[in-house]
């Protein structure tokens, strides 16, 4: 599982990206303010593969009730020379989180927990959490009660305190002894082991990226009396088409899955299959809430499409609007101000399971975007995002470790413009 502590965020914008919005736009959507200039897009893909960034990339964008654009540059197995495509599978990582959240809130929906509920009252293991509180005079680390108990919304916003990996506390030290996101474990094990390692700090005082989507799951089992999978395929992949989403993909796909590739010494080097393919085709125990999933940008296209036109698509209807409106508004209380890499996404707080735009571009740095967008990506440099005011959904997906967000900026550039602002918000 990817240490997301360790992520690095560059901002190198790639020449092309910054190229001159004068070709001609290849389609305009009826959207004030935004035209989508495909040739502009097609060439910033194309710019990250000869630039050495990635070895492939494609992207594919829904605007106005209509697909807007798809492209793809590059490979998806570099060595065997099979170009990025439109069926190929790629691992999404933490896209699985706003899956999960989705599952999560159908339950919600249907009265089976609130919000503002401890979580202990659904999982009892996490009743007693102690926390973190520095070291004594003697460097042994101090643990006491935890302020509050954790609250099933803490789990969703990333403010419940839990770890993530290796870190510079011993109660990080302590996760990573504990082991609970080893494919070894069940959801149940995983917060069995969890709820034993001291929080970093008290519910609710940062927003700290965490293991909690993966608590989500083992809620979403306590809640609904079936397995994670089973529950997300009944209620989100069935309903919505996803036909080729899942955790455990059957070996028939095989042949169309991207091979992963690691920026190493300045060069793409590619990942060994073995490693590549031990998430998605091999028979694991742990089906995690917060990575896991393998998709095709069609695929996760549905996803978005569903949260864009506020929880219903094609007749079929997940969520509620106000549902969808709650989750994809920023839940952050304005005294949480220790975000961790938040802040690196832009000028944005966090609802439930996505990143939310609060205020316009601040500089010439930062990724473009409309107020009231939402969002998030993965480990391997993936990406969507859903925006309402620009009616634009657009899922953006590459295989490139460590994660790079240069890719992330090019491509809202050459969607949107370099210079583009959108609306003030409130």
């Amino acid at each position: 599982m990817p240490n997301r502590f360790t992520r690095r965020t560059g901002l190198r914008l790639a020449p092309i990206a910054l190229a001159s919005a004068a070709l001609p736009a290849a389609a305009e959507g009826a959207s004030e303010g935004l035209k989508i200039d495909t040739r502009r897009i097609a060439n910033a893909l194309s710019g990250m593969v000869d630039d050495g960034r990635t070895a492939g990339a494609s992207v594919l964008i829904w605007k106005d009730g209509s697909e807007a654009y798809f492209g793809a540059a590059g490979f998806a197995d570099r060595e065997a020379g099979r170009k990025m495509a439109r069926d190929t599978i790629v691992q999404i990582y933490s896209m699985t989180k706003p899956v999960t959240g989705t599952a999560l809130m159908t339950l919600w929906e249907q009265g089976k927990f609130g919000l503002d509920d401890p979580l202990s009252r659904y999982l009892p293991d996490f009743e007693s959490m102690q926390a973190y509180a520095g070291k004594d005079a003697s460097g042994a680390p101090i643990y006491r009660p935890a302020a509050r108990p954790i609250a099933v919304r803490d789990i969703m916003r990333h403010t419940a305190g839990f770890a993530y990996g290796a870190g510079d506390t011993p109660a990080h030290d302590a996760f990573v002894k504990a082991d609970p996101l080893s494919l070894d474990n069940d959801l149940t094990e995983m917060a069995r082991r969890l709820a034993k390692v001291p929080l970093l700090f008290d519910p609710g005082a940062r927003w700290s990226y965490s293991i909690a989507v993966d608590v989500q799951a083992r809620l979403v089992e306590v809640l609904s009396g079936q397995k994670f999978a089973a529950y997300v395929g009944q209620h989100v992949f069935e309903p919505l088409g996803m036909r080729e989403t899942a955790w455990r993909q059957p070996d028939g796909r095989l042949p169309r899955l991207a091979a992963m590739y690691r920026a190493t010494d300045g060069k793409l080097v590619r990942q060994a299959d073995a490693d590549t393919r031990r998430l998605n085709f091999a028979d694991n125990k742990l089906t995690g809430g917060g990575f896991g999933l393998a998709s095709t940008v069609d695929d996760y296209l549905r996803l978005a499409r569903m949260l864009l036109n506020r929880g219903e698509l094609d007749g079929a209807r997940i969520l509620k609007p106000s549902t969808v409106k709650l989750m994809s508004t920023d839940q952050l209380d304005p005294r949480i101000t220790e975000r961790l890499f938040l802040p690196s996404k832009g000028s944005v707080g966090f609802g439930m399971d996505f990143a939310v735009r609060v205020s316009q571009p601040k500089n010439a740095e930062e990724n473009r975007g409309a107020v009231g967008e939402f969002f998030w990506d993965g480990a391997a440099s993936t990406l969507f995002w859903v925006d309402p005011a620009n009616q634009l959904a657009a899922v953006f997906f590459t295989q490139k470790m460590p994660f790079d967000g240069t890719l992330h900026r090019d491509i809202r550039a050459a969607l949107y413009g370099p210079d583009y602002l959108g609306p003030q918000g409130d």
